[in-house]
């Protein structure tokens, strides 16, 4: 057992791990946090991302252990000061329908926008590759993330013209 001091979603928590536990399993079962799924225990879903340190990554693929000193960003944590404009797109064009994939989606999509706020629709098929999703057949994912991308590209310009 080893205490652990982790920044989650702006605030550092400590909490007292075993060696072979996952991050998953200390966010879900020690930290309250109940967006990052279990859906496969093996990092081929995608429900269980998380941002560490602004990195998409599989929190059940990790152990909590590693994540030491590091910065966890679940869903709870990205929109606390209101929703983000991805949040608000996917929710305006209905992207999800039964949800259970919609966190790791919006992590992935939006650590890719944080890198590359103008991505090619191949870079965010890429970028989105990793989360399995059912119900969407992921056309409407993908067109959301683009939309968004547009849109803050023409607020980009918009701003850069201003005095």
């Amino acid at each position: 057992m080893k205490e652990i001091a982790i920044r989650l979603n702006g605030e550092i928590r400590r909490v007292v791990v075993n060696p072979n536990e996952t991050l998953l399993d200390v966010l879900r079962g020690k930290l309250g946090i109940k967006t990052p799924k279990e859906g496969c225990g093996r990092g081929d879903c995608g429900a269980c991302t998380v941002l560490l340190d602004g990195k998409a990554v599989r929190s059940c693929l990790i152990l909590a252990i590693e994540t030491d000193g590091q910065s966890v960003v679940t869903l709870e944590g990205v929109g606390r000061k209101g929703p983000t404009a991805l949040q608000k797109a996917f929710v305006k064009n209905n992207t999800f329908q039964c949800g259970f994939c919609a966190p790791g989606v919006i992590l992935s999509a939006s650590a890719l926008l944080a890198g590359k706020p103008q991505p090619t629709e191949h870079e965010v098929r890429e970028a989105l590759a990793g989360n399995l999703c059912r119900c969407t057949g992921y056309e409407p994912i993908v067109e959301t993330v683009l939309a968004v991308a547009r849109k803050n590209g023409r607020k980009a310009t918009i701003r850069r013209k201003r005095p």
